[in-house]
């Protein structure tokens, strides 16, 4: 695994915790008004996580897990990220990516790791500082 990589997986471990525990608040409010755990165990931690991830990568193309470990998300031609590359990116990294690995882990990653499966894409690609 290359370096990138790891740092990636450390980022979005970060993100997922800061996630998590916001999900958990969000549940309290909504369990009194929303009975269904299929909203509570799929819907609520997506739509949080997503939010979250959406308008940190928008207002400063990093997200908090990625301001620890010196990781910036760019669009390929070096403009800035677009709505449209945001949402694609998480939506293929939390479905068909997973796939990808499954089928072919050896050629999973590209240019060192800068540019995965969901990267690949988007159109988009992750620079160390």
């Amino acid at each position: 695994m290359e370096s990138i990589t790891k740092k990636r997986m450390k980022a979005f471990l970060i993100d997922l915790t800061i996630s998590s525990a916001l999900t958990a608040g969000v549940e309290c409010l909504l369990r009194k008004k929303v009975k269904s755990e299929v909203v509570h165990a799929l819907i609520t931690p997506t739509v949080v996580m997503w939010t979250l991830e959406y308008a940190q990568l928008r207002q400063s193309r990093q997200t908090i897990g990625y301001k620890k470990m010196g990781l910036v998300l760019e669009n390929k031609e070096g403009s800035r990220l677009t709505s449209g590359q945001i949402i694609k990116r998480m939506g293929y990294r939390d479905t068909v990516s997973t796939f990808d690995y499954v089928k072919s882990p050896k050629t999973f990653e590209d240019q060192a790791g800068a540019i995965l499966p969901h990267d690949r894409f988007s159109g988009t690609v992750v620079k160390e500082l």
